[in-house]
């Protein structure tokens, strides 16, 4: 016997009278954080070109915030799943598909969208170097890459009963020929007994669309702790490399200098030499790896 429920309705029955309309629903949007890396100079020690870390933003050619900078992104339609339309619009952007590709989280403030509800559901994806051609969806004015900055300001501690709440306070900087965009952004964790919690806030926005601030303060922050637990900056590398330039990637993802035996220690198992040098010196900076396949680090 099929079951009914409370109304005596069967699951067929309880469908047909069903009025989605009936119920206020969000548009939902895929929104996409891409790194790379690009030779930023020639480096003083090395010989080798230095490397600094890059984000992809548009300038939004419509409203709202028309002559913005937003991250690169498109609603997603109803017959795609997230991570789908997460794929095609860095396709649209960048005309890559073999991409590193990950769901960062989802974003719900209300209001975060002036025109309506509005839930972006982000994703944080990697090019390696020599990849950084884009174009710009129909809803921008132009694409560029900016070389990121993300700092530590401050950092406040507050003991609770029983528990604590921690703040640091973190500045964004974004640059790109001359224009500079900049963000504070404060992470709240609060520990309790049987709960733990973090909560992101946009203190000063200067430059950026949206929430798109904080989207990228989460984004740098998961990209970190990848680079401290796994092999995800060798995503952002060229087939083949050199040590020093690999360790000015994690020096550019992390913001801060490493000792040459600590970095070595990051990277033993994670590379391998392919007995070839990238000039015909023959120096140990110049000897070339590539990724080691036969590890997968946990994450």
């Amino acid at each position: 016997m099929e079951m009914v429920d409370r109304n005596g309705l069967t699951e067929r029955e309880f469908l047909e009278q069903y009025r989605a309309g009936d119920y206020e629903r969000p548009s939902v949007a895929a929104d996409m954080v891409i790194f790379a890396v690009a030779d930023a100079g020639q480096g003083e020690d090395s010989g080798f070109p230095e490397k600094e870390l890059r984000l992809l933003l548009i300038r939004r050619g419509g409203h709202p915030f028309l002559g913005k900078w937003a991250l690169p992104g498109g609603f997603i339609q109803p017959d795609e799943t997230a991570d789908q339309a997460a794929a095609r619009e860095l396709s649209e952007e960048t005309g890559l598909n073999d991409v590193y590709l990950e769901q960062l989280g989802v974003f719900s403030d209300v209001g975060r969208d002036p025109r309506t509800w509005v839930i972006s559901c982000s994703y944080m994806a990697l090019l390696s170097s020599g990849r950084l051609q884009v174009q710009a969806g129909d809803d921008a004015q132009v694409a560029a890459w900016f070389k990121v900055s993300y700092r530590q300001l401050a950092e406040h501690k507050e003991r609770l009963d029983k528990g604590y709440v921690q703040t640091w306070t973190y500045e964004l900087k974004l640059s790109n020929e001359g224009e500079e965009l900049k963000a504070v952004i404060s992470r709240t964790v609060t520990a309790r007994l049987n709960s733990k919690s973090a909560a992101y806030t946009v203190q000063l926005n200067d430059g950026l669309a949206f929430d798109h601030a904080k989207i990228i303060a989460c984004a740098i922050e998961r990209l970190r702790k990848l680079t401290v637990d796994s092999d995800i900056a060798l995503h952002l590398m060229p087939e083949q490399f050199t040590l020093p330039e690999l360790q000015q990637v994690y020096e550019g993802i992390l913001g801060e200098q490493l000792p040459a035996d600590e970095f070595e220690r990051r990277v033993e198992g994670l590379v391998v030499e392919t007995g070839e040098y990238a000039d015909d010196a023959g120096r140990a900076g110049a000897r070339l790896y590539w990724r080691n396949w036969e590890v997968t680090p946990e994450k």
